[in-house]
């Protein structure tokens, strides 16, 4: 009974002297937290100031997506024996001169997506086929007439790169004006501008001349990337040659520029849907197609440089 009585004296004890030496190391611990707190703060600070410095901003991050799965005797397919494969990649990146009285905007978009189906015993299904093919590239110049606002000139050139290259192809040249309310959001409003549509053959594409605007959004939160475009063309011609493309990419670092990442692009454009309307109804016009949303997503990996 004794020796039973000394334990739990000492188990007692054990715990009295934990306790407190937690309680002193959280109280030696409080005020470093707040000493990191504070240069968290100055160093946001600082940051901030060299942003604001005239120069180059340079910098990218990308995504990249895969899966691969196989069956064997799955008798619960219709096809037992098959492998199937999916592979997409994107890159932002953007190179910015930014001086106290104009400032040169360039940026470009990938997005290059590979699905496949191989089944067993079927032949012409073994290699990747196109999934996502977007190129975009855009050069914007501003001349300053105050700290927000900027006559300026945008080129912008959009296609695909895998298959049927420049086929069609929209190029856009136009000027008007440029809001910048911070560095991180760029608006275009640019009311005389044409759109070059480029393709092959007798097709539907037509060029025309309208109204350019871009919005973009690019911003790093700690660890988070982001980048959100919207780019809108309005014909004066006729709606039916207008078209927008709305993208947005998202990727949080989790070790070495290592991370997540995710994009989700929308797209509306009439020219694009009667033409692939025609490949099954060659009487199809503007009137009779149903014009649905364009739309792709990809999440996988991400890097940041």
């Amino acid at each position: 009974m004794k020796k039973l009585s000394i334990l739990f004296l000492l188990i007692f004890v054990s715990f009295s002297v934990n306790a407190q030496t937690a309680e002193e190391l959280k109280k030696e611990q409080a005020p470093k937290k707040a000493k990191i707190a504070k240069l968290s703060g100055e160093v946001k600070a600082l940051q901030a100031k060299i942003d604001a410095l005239p120069g180059w901003r340079k910098g990218a991050f990308g995504t990249i997506g895969g899966s691969i799965s196989g069956f064997n005797n799955w008798y619960s397919r219709s096809a037992p024996n098959a492998s199937a494969g999916n592979i997409g990649i994107t890159v932002n990146g953007f190179a910015n001169l930014i001086e106290e009285d104009f400032f040169w905007r360039n940026s470009t978009a990938v997005n290059l997506g590979w699905v496949k189906l191989d089944v067993d015993g079927v032949s012409g299904d073994e290699g990747f086929d196109t999934a996502t093919d977007i190129f975009t590239l855009s050069s914007l110049y501003g001349k300053r007439l105050n700290k927000k606002w900027a006559v300026s000139g945008l080129a912008e050139y959009r296609t695909t790169i895998i298959d049927n290259f420049n086929d069609p192809g929209y190029l856009d040249f136009g000027a008007g004006i440029t809001w910048t309310p911070t560095n991180s959001l760029v608006v275009v409003m640019h009311p005389g501008n044409y759109n070059f549509v480029f393709s092959s053959g007798e097709t539907v594409f037509e060029s025309s001349l309208g109204a350019k605007i871009v919005a973009d959004y690019t911003k790093k939160y700690g660890k988070l990337s982001v980048k959100s475009n919207l780019s809108v063309f309005q014909s004066y011609k006729t709606a039916n040659l207008s078209n927008w493309t709305w993208t947005n990419s998202f990727g949080y670092t989790l070790w070495k520029g290592i991370g997540v990442g995710f994009e989700l692009g929308l797209r509306n454009n009439k020219q694009e849907a009667l033409n692939n309307a025609k490949i099954t109804d060659a009487n199809a016009d503007f009137s009779s197609i149903d014009n649905k949303i364009q739309s792709y997503w990809l999440f996988g990996l991400s890097y940041a440089f």
